[in-house]
């Protein structure tokens, strides 16, 4: 939790620094290495669409079906935006995730920061963020891809720049696979790279949630899930079934995630007792969940 707060405050500083010298436009500007390669979160009507976007038309149940994740999970990896005058931005990948978030009402959406014109210090900025030591797997999965993308680097390449040999740089980028709430859970410090890496061995990503919720609620090692996972594959043991949840709260499940904007967790016990997790991605959400209770 720890780890949370101290991103949450260099969010702030990042902002105020932005408020503070909103004409940061190219490398050589004071503060601006401060402030490419960070994430913000950035108001969506401060953001217009890049109009040399190649995609024209987005599927609007697709749409929808993304609008709904974000709802309950928030939106896992950040959009990218360019930084134009003043504290206006243009859209540079992510306008699914950028249309989703209006969708449902959201006002702001987390966002890599670039400068125009700087694809070289935006590659100096990535690697750098990826050497840093607090950085969870699905981040530094995230960094690898958004080099790969916006680099447009191959896999061998990227493992030269970021010091790594190719065998590690393809495991962490194969996270990315994950069942997205097995990457939340991932971020959050409920279960390791190494649970990542065995549970990705199944294909079903359903299937990898039944198997997370094992681990999670028997405390399985790294190694149990391995031989789990190995055990599943071979057929010697079924696949875990979702534990039958009663009607009364199976009925009211739903009314809890939509009050509270996330997907919440609700486990009863045989003997009738259970618990309600409500989950939160940041202080400000940590606020927002807290204010809905007052």
């Amino acid at each position: 939790m720890a780890r949370a707060t101290k991103k949450q405050a260099l969010g702030r500083g990042l902002s105020a620094l932005l408020q503070e010298t909103p004409n940061i436009n190219s490398a050589s500007d004071k503060n601006a290495d401060k402030l490419v390669g960070n994430i913000l979160e950035i108001e969506l009507n401060s953001i217009e669409v890049n109009p040399y976007q190649p995609r024209t038309y987005f599927d609007e149940e697709a749409l929808r079906e993304l609008a709904s994740s974000i709802k309950e999970l928030g939106v896992i990896q950040p959009i990218t935006v360019r930084k134009l005058e003043g504290n206006k931005f243009q859209l540079v990948s992510g306008e699914r995730r950028f249309r989703a978030s209006k969708l449902i009402g959201n006002k702001t959406v987390p966002a890599y920061i670039r400068l125009a014109n700087d694809q070289e210090m935006l590659e100096m900025a990535l690697v750098e963020n990826i050497q840093r030591k607090n950085l969870d797997p699905i981040e530094v999965a995230l960094s690898y891809q958004r080099l790969i993308d916006e680099i447009q680097l191959t896999q061998e390449e990227l493992s030269t720049r970021v010091g790594k040999k190719r065998s590690t740089v393809t495991n962490y980028l194969r996270l990315l696979k994950l069942n997205p709430i097995l990457q939340t859970g991932m971020r959050d410090g409920f279960i390791s790279m190494g649970h990542g890496r065995a549970m990705i061995n199944i294909e079903n990503t359903e299937d990898q949630l039944v198997v997370y919720e094992k681990v999670l609620r028997d405390k399985l090692s790294v190694r149990q899930t391995e031989d789990l996972v190995k055990s599943i594959k071979t057929g010697t043991i079924a696949k875990p079934k979702k534990k039958t949840i009663p009607a009364f709260v199976k009925s009211s499940k739903k009314d809890f995630s939509d009050f509270f904007g996330h997907k919440i967790d609700i486990t009863v016990s045989s003997n009738g007792k259970g618990k309600i997790s409500i989950p939160f991605h940041s202080e400000e959400d940590f606020n927002r969940i807290k204010n809905l209770l007052k």
